[in-house]
This record gives C-alpha cells, sequence and structure tokens, in this order.
C-alpha cells in the first residue's frame, strides 16, 4: 500500500510540461496588432517590391527601370489608389502571420524553457522560430498568393488581364476553381527555405536582447523602452533579409499569374534568373524592400512588445 501511495504522490507532484500549459493568447493578440499597425503603414512599399521582383523582362506586364520609375507608373496608370492595390490580403496576411507566430514561438520558447533557469541559446532560438515559422506558412500560403496576383494587374497598356480579380474573395475562389489547391500552395517550396527567414530574425532579435541585458545588466525579461525595441528589431530584420532575400524573388516569380507557362518550377526560375539577369537579378527588388521590411519589423516588434506587456498578467 505504501508503494502505491508513493507513486501516487509522486504523480500528483510531477510538473505539467505539455505544450498547452504555455498558451497564451495575449501574444496572438499582441501579433496581429503589429502585423497590421505595419502593413497599412507601409503597404505601397510591398507592390513596388512585388512589381519589381517579376520585372525579368520576359512576361507581358511594365518594365519597370527602378523603384522611382514603378511608382511613378502606378500612380499615372491607377492614381494615388493604385499605391494600396493588394493590400486587403497583406493586412490579412501580414495580421495573421505574425500573430501566429508570436503565439506559436512564445509557446516553444516556454516549453523549451521547461527544465532550465537559463536563457535558451542561439540554436534553440533558431529551431523554436523555424518550426513555428514552417506552421504560419503553411496555415497563410493562400493569403499571400491571393496578395500577390492582386498586386500583379496592370493598367494601361498592360491592362489585357485587368480586373481578371475583383477582390480577395474572387481571386480567392478563382485560384481555386481553376488552379486547385495546387494553385493555392504556389511558392510553397520556395516559402519552406523563406522559414530561415524568421528563424535567423528571431534568433538575431533574441540574442540582442540577451546582449542588452549582459551589458546593460538588467533582468532579460524587462519590459524595455520603445527605442531599445527599434533598434534591436531593425538590425535583426536587416541580418535575416540580407541572407535570404533571393527566396523572395523566386516565389513572386511562381505566384505571378501573369506569366503562367513561362517557369517549370523553382529550379528552373534559378536557372533562367541566373542565366538572363546574373546575381543582380536574384536581389530585384531588394531597395524598396529593405525599406519597408526595417520599419515594418520595428513598428510590428514595438507595438507588439507594448501590447503584450499590457495585456499580460504582472508577476
Amino acid at each position: 500500500m505504501s508503494g502505491g501511495h508513493s507513486v501516487s504522490k509522486s504523480a500528483v507532484n510531477m510538473p505539467d510540461k505539455s505544450l498547452l500549459r504555455h498558451v497564451r493568447y495575449e501574444h496572438l493578440i499582441a501579433g496581429v496588432c503589429g502585423g497590421v499597425s505595419a502593413t497599412m503603414c507601409l503597404h505601397p512599399l510591398d507592390l513596388m517590391k512585388v512589381r519589381l521582383q517579376v520585372n525579368d523582362g520576359l512576361g507581358r506586364g511594365p518594365k519597370y527601370k527602378g523603384f522611382l520609375d514603378a511608382t511613378r507608373s502606378i500612380i499615372r496608370n491607377d492614381g494615388w489608389r493604385g499605391l494600396y492595390q493588394g493590400a486587403a490580403p497583406n493586412v490579412l496576411g501580414n495580421g495573421s502571420a505574425w500573430g501566429l507566430y508570436f503565439f506559436g514561438y512564445n509557446i516553444i520558447k516556454a516549453w523549451m524553457h521547461d527544465d532550465s533557469e537559463k536563457p535558451l541559446g542561439a540554436e534553440k532560438h533558431l529551431l523554436a522560430g523555424a518550426v513555428t515559422g514552417l506552421v504560419t506558412l503553411t496555415l497563410t500560403n493562400p493569403i499571400w498568393v491571393v496578395k500577390t496576383r492582386m498586386c500583379l494587374q496592370y493598367s494601361g497598356e498592360y491592362s489585357v488581364q485587368q480586373q481578371r480579380y475583383k477582390s480577395m474573395l474572387d481571386t480567392l475562389v478563382k485560384v481555386w476553381r481553376y488552379e486547385g489547391l495546387r494553385g493555392l500552395y504556389k511558392g510553397y517550396l520556395p516559402g519552406i527555405f523563406g522559414v530561415t527567414h524568421g528563424a535567423l530574425q528571431f534568433m538575431a532579435y533574441e540574442e540582442l536582447k540577451k546582449a542588452h541585458s549582459h551589458y546593460f545588466n538588467p533582468p532579460i525579461n524587462q519590459k524595455l523602452n520603445s527605442f531599445d525595441y527599434l533598434i534591436m528589431a531593425s538590425l535583426s530584420k536587416i541580418f535575416a533579409a540580407s541572407v535570404t532575400y533571393p527566396y523572395q524573388v523566386i516565389r513572386s516569380r511562381l505566384q505571378n499569374h501573369n506569366t503562367i507557362g513561362q517557369y517549370n518550377g523553382a529550379i528552373d526560375i534559378i536557372r533562367k534568373v541566373f542565366r538572363y539577369e546574373g546575381i543582380t537579378g536574384f536581389y530585384k527588388g531588394m531597395v524598396p524592400s529593405i525599406i519597408r521590411v526595417v520599419p515594418a519589423c520595428a513598428i510590428t516588434f514595438v507595438v507588439y512588445e507594448n501590447v503584450v506587456y499590457y495585456l499580460l498578467p504582472k508577476k
């Protein structure tokens, strides 16, 4: 009897190490707030990035000489409203993606931290980011396909397929009807490689927070001022974007409905970009992308950190 009692007592005292005990919806809400805020402010730069990424000189769309030329062309053909073409799926995509990412990342990070009082190492932050990124990509890839299609509807002399898609829902229905599940997951393969982007970014962000704590001696979980978050988020984003940018060019070209049949998959795109455009072809649109993603990331992280601080119960 005493043995049975001992087992029962140890079972009662055994700590709960399940993932569910770490679920905090505050991270989801704060992530959505951050993603939506940044996207609403900076969507025009995202539109420029996508237009320049698919500007290979072979497709049916307009040929842009650069960032300023693309801006002038869009305003001339579509007016100022044209700069917000594809904004709805972009807001939905970034809001849900950031919300899911922060939500999942913090669950995995807290679960990994169960057996240790020390801050996690860079390799565990990288792993947590990669797992979260893969799940987030799988859930949101159809939204990114819709966003890309809506951003790539041209006016003027290139308006052969103008208004092919009337709205976000119309785009989703038509892609499903004519291309099936495969169409909704175009760009998924290079997107998997892009998961490393988020993982590298979060790893760098966490390491910068650890370095700040080590240098200035505040507790690792203490709330910092918004300027500190802005600097750390910007540096981590520049690092991740510089390393992983080529996959975005490949994904945009796969998702572009104006070049259907022109490329036979990601490998064919890599081969043709290298042959006809050189190494620089893999970095088309990087200038507006960096101009957009650095402040976007800074806004996202500053909003997230402040919202989650006010939502989470104070210890």
